[in-house]
């Protein structure tokens, strides 16, 4: 069974982390951008899409059965993850000779064939990772991951920044992230080494694997959408509408705009990566604790949405010159739209962990797809007209047809309560959208650092009176974090 302290102070530890991290890889990213420039910084964010589109067929779902099947039975673990692992080692030779092969047929510049030759190693080895970590959240175990997280951003940060000091230029600053992605692999092996005593080898086990494909392949097509949906527009703009080095000045003005709407998205990942475990368990032991789970992370999903969206709309025509500099202010744009699909981006985690952890793969892999099929016409006909701007229209337009396809199915699942969630999420809109008014009147005017902490307060403030935030809110997350003494009763 799993305890309610054990779910939220998961959640804590892996949220507190992923803060941790994106808080880092966001000023990281700034030094990028002014360091590199527009071109450079463009290269680099194309070969991290583009290998990125392959890493679903290295894991093909496993990372999320593992977790599930952990879960169930943890006396299967080390039987599981051997052959995991193996069929890992086989799918790694031709995934990576394939993407060799497919940026040499696209005829990328030189620099861009070696930027994605590191940056599909760094995949693969983040592929191995994610299998270690994925068998400690099937034990209820967090913090070790949350460790792993701080320490492979500070090493990934620190190489770079002295690379980038020393003029090395953007192949140095990609090999320091394949050197972070190689510490992570053996520390997340050395944990479930340690913690779990699991001495995991190579196994071919032929009735396990078609056992754990058989699971696998819904989670494997969410993947592969998924990763379409958030990745094919950068590659769209590597090749459509532009020609030479204006192909990379597109993707490095657009990439400001993803990172920051990115950079954002640790905190659905953790809620989910916390909740998927105790879903899958409530789903089959108690079904009220298990739609008011899911109930509850749809309403905190709107309350931390809202406020990020709102302040990073209005923020943006002044953050975005100042901390990656001028160059980059065609961002502010793709930006906004990008942000603005933030909100109903956020729902879609829940519902997407609703069904995965009550056997509704498949479901969800359809729902995804649909949502790629948008994003990718979009993106043809929008991009050679409108370049970054058509790209990020696209993807909010995705963002919409997978929450509407979601909400359509989620309560044929889980009863929870419709009425008071459309309550929740008006009262979260007119308080971001007081913040929001409030904001963009100081703007230019006060310092938007400054900016940030009003703007919290003002959203806050406005939820209280609106009697939408409540005490026991704050009290479930002071336990969580252990300032304060006493169980959470209620997930």
């Amino acid at each position: 069974m799993v305890k309610t302290h054990t779910l939220t102070q998961n959640t804590t530890y892996y949220t507190a982390a992923l803060v941790f991290q994106k808080i880092l890889a966001f000023v990281y990213f700034a030094f990028l951008a002014r360091g590199l420039g527009v071109e450079d910084l463009g290269k680099y964010a194309f070969a991290f899409s583009f290998t990125t589109l392959f890493s679903v067929f290295v894991d093909v779902g496993m990372s999320s059965v593992l977790t599930r099947e952990i879960a169930k039975d943890r006396s299967r673990a080390k039987e599981v993850l051997s052959n995991v692992l193996g069929m890992k080692i086989v799918m790694s030779v031709f995934v990576y000779i394939f993407i060799v092969i497919l940026v040499n047929i696209l005829d990328y510049s030189a620099i861009t064939k070696i930027l994605v030759y590191i940056t599909g190693l760094i995949m693969l080895l983040d592929n191995f990772s994610s299998s270690f970590w994925a068998t400690l959240r099937g034990n209820q175990n967090l913090k070790y991951e949350s460790l792993g997280i701080i320490l492979f951003e500070s090493v990934i940060v620190a190489l770079g920044l002295i690379f980038l000091y020393l003029g090395m230029g953007v192949i140095w600053v990609v090999l320091s992230t394949l050197l972070g992605s190689f510490f992570l692999c053996c520390f997340s092996f050395f944990q479930i080494r340690k913690h779990l005593e699991l001495k995991p080898g190579i196994v071919w086990d032929k009735k396990i694997l078609k056992m754990l494909l058989k699971i696998s392949w819904p989670f494997a097509l969410t993947g592969i959408f998924a990763r379409l949906n958030t990745q094919i527009d950068t590659v769209f703009l590597s090749k459509l509408g532009c020609f030479g080095e204006m192909c990379d000045i597109n993707v490095g003005i657009y990439s400001i705009a993803t990172k920051i709407t990115l950079a954002v998205h640790f905190i659905p990942l953790a809620f989910t990566a916390a909740l998927f475990p105790a879903m899958s368990e409530y789903f089959v032991s108690n079904k009220e604790k298990f739609a008011r789970i899911f109930e509850k992370s749809i309403r905190y999903m709107m309350i931390i949405g809202v406020p990020l969206s709102a302040g990073i709309f209005s923020l943006a025509p002044a953050f975005v010159p100042q901390v990656f500099g001028s160059e980059y202010v065609l961002s502010i744009l793709p930006l906004q739209i990008l942000i603005i699909s933030l909100i109903f981006m956020f729902l879609t985690f829940p519902i997407g962990s609703l069904l995965n952890a009550t056997s509704h793969q498949l479901r969800n892999s359809m729902q995804v797809g649909v949502a790629v099929l948008v994003n990718i016409i979009l993106n043809i006909i929008l991009i050679p007209k409108f370049l970054y701007n058509g790209a990020a229209w696209a993807s909010f337009a995705s963002t919409i047809v997978m929450l509407i396809l979601g909400l359509r199915i989620a309560p044929k699942i889980v009863k929870f309560n419709k009425l008071n969630l459309l309550v929740s999420f008006i009262r979260t809109l007119i308080a971001g959208g007081f913040m929001a008014i409030i904001l963009d009147k100081l703007l230019f005017k006060i310092n938007f650092i400054i900016l940030i902490p009003i703007g919290a307060v003002i959203y806050f403030i406005i939820l209280f009176l609106l009697a939408e935030l409540k005490k026991q809110d704050i009290n479930e997350f002071l336990v969580s974090l252990k300032l304060k003494s006493g169980v959470i009763d209620k997930v």
